[in-house]
């Protein structure tokens, strides 16, 4: 691959939210803005072999799709070739606005349906496709395609406007941009580079900036801030490496400080919602690298209060987990015991945990079993790795 064509595709994953929430926050169309985008990429793998990368990329492209999105105004208004538009590219190409927390809150309009706020900041600022959307969602990708088109042909017919919303109109909307946000670092979380997970970040980092005094979203910035300290423990040998296994030394000390920081902030703000309460847990891990033991009886208290005033089926699995540490796995098995069949039956932490807890009980058979169906329901090849050792360590007791 030659350096023109890496360069074209670094830009493509690092800067499509960036570049399409700057196309589209004029006339909030987005779909044009994707189709003006998509084709000036096409122009970059062909032109910048030839006349070399621009000193800019990000704003040769913005420059390109930007004549197309004009030339399509042009077509569509019957306007004489003179026309112009200098509100478009007046722009000076140094200046790269930053325009995507604006996006994901056009994307989170009641107008639109719920459940298509965050899959339509997934793919609008994240550059996710259908398909991958689709898996996450448990939606067929033609299904999910159709939706987003809808969504997106919506926020163009009401002129929906690029700014972040104030006052009472912020509280929900801004909720589910916290969850897209979310939601795109969960995606990627086992992947070493994770880029979706770094974008997820730097968004995050923008979002506290930008409102200061908003607890949630500094609790957000600090649960990532978190999980990406890990990002290379979490992974030794091409095996995965549950938390409380890591080595801290491994830890990027730095960004964890950052997010001690940011919890401590929010903290002092007001209650405690689902993110700093998820934080909280994640700062009792940290503490290991300042050479304390593991709290878990302050573990399983936090995990408590999130699966009391936040309840998922996750928060319960985990503090089912955390619940062992201090009174034995015949109490994290109780806490299974009583989870809804249907809900558990294609959860793979569900059953990887339930696995763990038999085969500490000695029920051996009943461990390889449930290490089975976690095995078939895990498609990330260092979690295999890693429950195809533990399957193997309670096989070889049998």
């Amino acid at each position: 691959m030659n350096d023109a064509v890496r360069a074209a595709e670094d830009v493509a994953r690092t800067s499509y939210g960036r570049l399409l929430a700057i196309l589209a926050s004029r006339s909030s169309d987005i779909a044009t803005a994707e189709d003006a985008l998509s084709d000036a990429f096409s122009k970059a793998l062909t032109r910048w072999p030839v006349e070399g990368i621009p000193d800019n990329p990000d704003a040769w492209l913005i420059r390109v799709a930007r004549n197309r999105m004009i030339d399509g105004q042009r077509r569509d208004a019957k306007l004489a070739p003179e026309y112009d538009m200098p509100e478009l590219i007046a722009e000076p190409e140094r200046t790269v606005p930053d325009k995507r927390l604006q996006l994901m809150f056009v994307c989170a309009h009641p107008a639109i349906d719920p459940k298509m706020h965050t899959p339509l900041m997934l793919q609008c600022v994240m550059g996710l496709d259908a398909e991958q959307i689709g898996r996450a969602f448990l939606a067929p990708k033609a299904t999910m395609a159709q939706r987003l088109v809808r969504a997106k042909a919506k926020i163009k017919a009401n002129a929906m406007p690029f700014a972040i919303p104030k006052d009472n109109a912020l509280a929900p909307r801004l909720s589910s941009v916290m969850e897209a946000i979310y939601g795109a670092y969960a995606l990627e979380w086992m992947e070493t580079g994770n880029d979706l997970g770094i974008e997820a970040l730097f968004l995050a980092d923008v979002l506290s900036t930008q409102l200061p005094n908003t607890a949630e979203a500094l609790g957000l910035a600090a649960l990532l801030g978190f999980a990406a300290a890990r990002r290379e423990a979490r992974i030794s040998d091409g095996m995965y490496v549950p938390l409380d296994e890591q080595e801290p030394r491994k830890w990027n000390e730095p960004l964890l400080r950052g997010a001690q920081a940011l919890l401590q902030r929010a903290s002092a703000l007001e209650k405690m919602g689902r993110f700093q309460l998820e934080a909280a847990i994640q700062a009792v891990h940290a503490r290991r690298i300042d050479g304390h033991d593991m709290n878990w009886r302050a573990i399983t208290q936090l995990y408590a209060g999130l699966c009391q005033l936040y309840p998922s089926l996750g928060a319960q699995i985990r503090y089912a987990a955390a619940l062992t540490h201090v009174h034995g796995p015949d109490a994290g098995l109780a806490v299974l015991d009583v989870l809804d069949p249907k809900l558990v039956a294609g959860h793979q932490s569900y059953h990887a945990t339930r696995a763990h807890f038999l085969a500490t009980r000695g029920h051996l058979n009943a461990a390889v079993s449930a290490y089975d169906t976690a095995l078939a329901l895990t498609p990330e090849p260092a979690l295999r790795a890693f429950l195809g050792a533990r399957r193997l360590a309670v096989v070889t007791r049998l």
